[in-house]
C-alpha cells in the first residue's frame, strides 16, 4: 500500500514566488489527506497532477491565515466536480466560524456535505482503514496542534513451505490462516496463524509539526515517524526572536528528531520569508549537525514513506 507525502507550500508568513505558504498534502493508496491550506494549495495540487476531489479530510494547526487562506477556494473548487463524499474539517476552535464565514461572505456554492469538528484536547481525531490520526497540542500565540498519522500493526509474512510441512492444502485455508483464523483440517488437527506466519510487523508512521516553541514533550510524540515534517523557521542566532514570536530553530526541529527515537527522516518546513534559496542552506546546516537524516522540503517535492520491514 503506498504512503507519500507531497509539500504543497513550504514557506512561512508570506508567499514568495517560489514558496507557497504551508501545506502538505498525504495520500494512502487513493484517499488523500491535507495538514493544513496556505495560500497557493491549489497551484501545486495543480502541477503535481493530484486529484483534489479525493480529499478526505483536513487537518488544519491553528487559525493563523498563512496557514487557511489556501482553503476557501478549495471548497469552491471541489463544487466543480462530482462528489459524493463528505469533507471532513478538523482544527482547533474557530475553525468552524471561519469555514462558515467563509462560505457565507464569499456566497459559495457547495454541493457536497462538509463537515467541521473543533478540537479541544489532543486525542485521536479520524480513523480510517488500519490508520487514524492524532493531535497533540504545541505552544503558539492561539490553540495549535500538531498531527500523526499512524498505522496500526501489519500481520507478519505468511510462510508457505511451513503451511505445507504442516499438512495445510493450498487453497481457502491459506486466505483464513492469514486472515488471523485458525483451521481446522481434516485430520482434525488445528492450525494456528503463528504456526505458518512471521511475527507482526509494524505499520507507517507521518508527523507534522509547525507553529510552535520548542518543549520536550514534542519528541514523545512523533516517536517512531517514519517522515517527520517540522518547521525550521529560523537560522541558530535567532532564536530569541523565534522564542517571542512562539516558532523554532532548525536547530530546534532537528532537537526534537533526535530526541524522539526512531525517526527516519526530519523535512525542515515553513521558513521564514527572510531567507533566500542560498541561505536555506545554513537552516539545514544546523539541523544535519544534531540530526543527519534532515532534508530541506521545497514546493511540490514528493516524500515516498516505506515500510521498515
Amino acid at each position: 500500500m503506498n504512503l507519500e507525502a507531497f509539500i504543497l507550500g513550504c514557506g512561512g508568513m508570506m508567499p514568495l514566488p517560489n514558496r507557497h505558504l504551508t501545506s502538505v498534502l498525504l495520500r494512502r493508496e487513493g484517499e488523500l489527506f491535507l495538514f493544513d491550506g496556505g495560500e497557493g494549495t491549489q497551484v501545486s495540487l495543480r502541477r503535481l497532477n493530484l486529484r483534489w476531489k479525493k480529499i478526505s479530510a483536513i487537518f488544519v494547526s491553528h487559525t493563523h491565515a498563512d496557514h487557511v487562506t489556501g482553503i476557501p477556494g478549495l471548497l469552491m473548487l471541489s463544487s466543480q466536480v462530482d462528489r459524493n463524499d463528505p469533507l471532513y474539517i478538523f482544527g482547533p476552535p474557530r475553525i468552524a466560524e471561519y469555514v462558515d464565514t467563509s462560505r457565507r461572505v464569499l456566497d459559495m456554492y457547495i454541493n457536497y456535505d462538509i463537515v467541521v469538528k473543533e478540537i479541544n484536547e489532543p486525542g485521536i481525531v479520524y480513523e480510517g482503514e488500519g490508520f487514524h490520526v492524532r493531535c497533540f497540542s504545541l505552544r503558539h500565540t492561539k490553540p495549535c496542534f500538531g498531527y500523526t498519522l499512524e498505522e496500526a500493526m501489519r500481520p507478519g509474512e505468511f510462510h508457505p513451505g511451513s503451511a505445507l510441512d504442516l499438512g495445510v492444502p493450498r487453497g481457502p485455508l491459506w486466505s483464513r490462516l492469514q486472515s488471523g483464523e485458525t483451521v481446522k483440517l481434516e485430520d482434525g488437527r488445528e492450525i494456528r496463524p503463528a504456526d505458518v506466519m512471521g511475527a507482526p510487523r509494524t505499520g507507517r508512521k507521518f508527523s507534522y509539526v509547525t507553529d510552535t516553541l520548542y518543549f520536550p514533550g514534542i519528541a514523545g510524540e512523533v516517536k517512531d515517524s517514519d517522515l517527520f515534517i517540522c518547521e525550521g523557521m529560523f537560522e541558530k542566532e535567532m532564536e530569541e526572536n523565534a522564542r517571542e514570536k512562539k516558532h523554532m530553530t532548525a536547530e530546534q526541529a532537528a532537537r526534537i528528531a533526535a530526541e524522539a527515537g526512531g525517526v527516519k527522516k526530519l523535512a525542515l518546513i515553513h521558513y521564514s520569508p527572510r531567507y533566500t534559496e542560498f541561505h536555506l542552506k545554513q537552516l539545514i546546516k544546523e539541523a544535519q549537525r544534531i540530526f543527519p537524516q534532515a532534508v530541506l522540503s521545497r514546493d511540490r517535492m514528493v516524500f515516498p514513506i516505506e515500510y521498515a520491514d
